[in-house]
């Protein structure tokens, strides 16, 4: 497969295994007691990488608008996210400290692809095995993306490079006018995936995509699609109880016999010959004794001869899907800035809501997890929420936003969809909701050494995920130290902020859960290696021993 390559790529491969894991501080939690939906303000690298222990592998949708890096030389002192330069000062001290003397030469290309690379990566560990995502760019850069989302994603998880027909002044005189932005979709494992729930917006009520039943000839003539023949076999169904069908050459089917069928089936096999668009198909349902079979796309498919010696195909849908690549009436980032204007809130160059709820209605399911990982104004928590207002579901959303106005502009907007906006005739009613804001909080390792400050909740819970990816039991009185039990083997973090711990025979008296295996994390440990192996103990030192997400 071929990859891209890059000033720096080198030292931005693995660069998300340096970055560190920084524990989630909760600010507030708005219109409930707890939330689980959660707006993180901080640098995305490091709020993706402290999601991994509750999240890693369990997110169902992703939809991110990242910078496109259009900005001019000019803008080059502006903030790097939504001006889309990478010359801000955090990113340019980022880059320097990660790709080293090499820096000073990237160009804004190889700056850009340095600072999507370690993000995207995260991106694909949190993301489901059924899981999906969406990412928004222009021509800028759409190249370069489909580049490294094949090297990361792999080549077979592309789905498509979706067109979205944006607004704008298309008055203006320009060489060609540009009226579009592309939206990548990517899909974990696409096998454990099925059609997608959506009708493009275009359709119109009459057409055959609302029909339960869609018939079609199986006659298909020309290069790609060769003479062949084909046995009917007696049995084979018709569309009329009795029908006479002689033999013929002037029209496609030709039937080689004298076709009768009664009782609406063939009385005695028929060879019949054409092109053929669904040949295997056709054969999968001769071969099934005339029942149903299914085709590429799941759909129920079943074959008959027509009053006219056509045979067709009928395909029975239990769901309507009509996706197509090249999205129109979806909303407008001009009407979007009017939605917000209505909040109080200005916000440059916005997606619009609908755009983005048609995209997760895809696949994402009532109870599904949906991140984005560039925030913005909120777009994706309000069309999270409206989509809950409307089948009562309970997604989940998680944004994150780096700039200061991720409580200002961010949550603001969040809130007021909620509530409620708007006056008069204007007023749109809330969906109700909730969710908490987090702010990103200190490491959890500071120079090779736990940082106690964080708490040993956040410790128990990070060592736990590293093992077993799961989150702990709550600490017990009689087990303290005991995290869990994972594939037969139990896990204890033995962890005192006072005073260092042994692992030894005393300690061993403490432990009360059944397991054919132990992990025991403690800072030191007296048991000899025959004893270790007796017990089935596997000891780890703290922190040397914990793993480094």
């Amino acid at each position: 497969m071929p990859t891209l390559d890059w000033i720096g790529k080198e030292k931005v491969v693995n660069h998300h295994l340096d970055v560190p894991y920084k524990v989630l501080e909760k600010q507030y939690t708005y219109n409930a007691d707890e939330s689980e939906n959660m707006i993180i303000h901080g640098d995305n690298l490091e709020a993706l990488k402290s999601l991994l222990p509750q999240y890693e592998g369990r997110v169902k949708c992703i939809y991110i608008d990242p910078p496109y890096n259009t900005a001019k030389s000019s803008e080059k002192n502006k903030a790097w996210v939504y001006s889309d330069n990478v010359d801000d000062i955090r990113i340019r001290a980022w880059l320097n400290a990660t790709v080293g003397d090499e820096g000073e030469d990237l160009s804004r290309h190889d700056k850009w692809l340095c600072m999507m690379y370690p993000r995207i990566k995260f991106l694909n560990k949190l993301l489901a095995d059924d899981g999906i995502i969406f990412i928004s760019i222009d021509d800028n850069e759409v190249s370069h993306l489909r580049f490294i989302c094949d090297e990361i994603f792999g080549r077979k998880s592309f789905i498509a490079q979706m067109i979205w027909r944006s607004d704008g002044n298309f008055d203006n005189q320009a060489k060609i006018k540009n009226c579009h932005e592309y939206i990548l979709c990517y899909i974990k494992r696409p096998e454990l995936l099925g059609l997608p729930n959506g009708i493009d917006p275009s359709v119109t009520d009459k057409s055959k995509v609302f029909k339960d039943e869609i018939r079609n000839t199986l006659v298909k003539n020309g290069f790609k699609n060769p003479m062949s023949s084909i046995e009917l076999p007696s049995g084979f169904p018709c569309a009329v109880d009795e029908l006479v069908i002689e033999e013929r050459y002037d029209a496609f089917p030709f039937y080689h016999q004298r076709a009768i069928i009664k009782n609406g089936v063939l009385t005695t096999p028929v060879v019949v010959e054409s092109g053929w668009s669904s040949k295997n198909i056709l054969l999968d349902f001769i071969s099934n004794n005339f029942n149903p079979v299914l085709d590429s796309k799941g759909q129920i498919t079943t074959f008959e001869i027509t009053k006219t010696g056509a045979i067709e195909m009928i395909k029975r849908r239990d769901s309507v899907s009509h996706v197509l690549s090249v999205l129109s009436n979806l909303g407008s980032t001009q009407n979007m800035s009017n939605i917000l204007a209505a909040m109080n809130i200005k916000f440059d160059f916005p997606k619009p809501t609908e755009l983005v709820q048609y995209l997760l209605g895809f696949y994402c399911t009532p109870d599904s997890i949906i991140l984005d990982s560039f925030a913005g104004s909120g777009t994706t928590a309000h069309a999270v929420l409206n989509m809950n207002k409307a089948d009562g579901g309970n997604r989940k959303f998680i944004l994150i936003e780096m700039m200061d106005y991720a409580d200002s502009i961010t949550a603001e907007r969040v809130k007021r969809v909620i509530y409620g906006y708007g006056e008069g005739k204007s007023a749109v009613a809330g969906t109700g909701g909730d969710f908490s804001y987090y702010e990103l909080g200190e490491s959890l390792l500071i120079g090779g050494n736990l940082n106690e400050s964080v708490g040993v909740e956040k410790i128990r819970e990070y060592v736990y995920f590293t093992e077993a990816k799961q989150c702990p039991v709550p600490a017990k009185g009689d087990e303290p130290y005991y995290l869990g039990t994972h594939i037969a083997t139990g896990y204890y973090f033995y962890y005192e902020r006072e005073r260092l711990t042994t692992l030894d025979r005393e300690f061993l008296h403490t432990v009360k859960t059944q397991a054919d295996a132990y992990v025991i994390y403690a800072d030191l440990c007296t048991l000899s290696d025959a004893e270790l192996e007796k017990y089935h103990i596997t000891f780890k030192k703290i922190p040397r021993d914990i793993t480094r997400l």
